[in-house]
């Protein structure tokens, strides 16, 4: 009985050590929800953006544009990939989770090859798990600012 006890006791430990952790397979599933969010981009798909995103999620673009709830971030998601041409990708560097349900994903978002060149970069999407399910509450957009001077004492 002892070493039935102690075998099933490896096997347990063994099985465990090998299945994904929560945070992994999360983790997995916000790479693949960005991965989504830009393939529906490239291929225009209102649905398939509209998806993604929580009903009253919002965006803060680049340029300034605050986009609030679904409808509005669909729109002009959908306009400012007719504007800005060029091939999309963004590239998470850091996804953490400051809260059960909630996290916090960082990356490298650049265009390349549109009428402007390439142009590079950060975003942060804030994604919340509703029935078992990540979608995007928020996106912001950066681009980079050249360092500040100095203060003068």
């Amino acid at each position: 009985m002892t070493v039935i006890l102690t075998m099933a006791l490896s096997l347990m430990t063994v099985l465990q050590a090998s299945a994904p952790q929560p945070a992994a397979r999360d983790e997995t599933a916000i790479r693949d929800i960005v991965k989504a969010y830009v393939a529906a981009r490239e291929q225009s798909d209102p649905s398939a953006i509209g998806a993604l995103f929580a009903d009253d999620a919002d965006q803060l673009t680049s340029s300034g544009e605050w986009r609030k709830g679904r409808e509005q971030v669909v729109r002009g998601t959908l306009e400012s990939s007719r504007r800005a041409s060029g091939t999309r990708t963004i590239t998470l560097e850091t996804i953490r989770f400051p809260a059960p349900g909630v996290a916090l994903a960082d990356g490298r978002y650049e265009i390349a090859g549109g009428q402007e060149g390439t142009r590079r970069m950060w975003t942060t999407f804030l994604l919340v798990r509703t029935s078992n399910r990540w979608r995007i509450a928020a996106i912001r957009n950066m681009l980079p600012a050249p360092p500040a001077s100095p203060a003068v004492k």
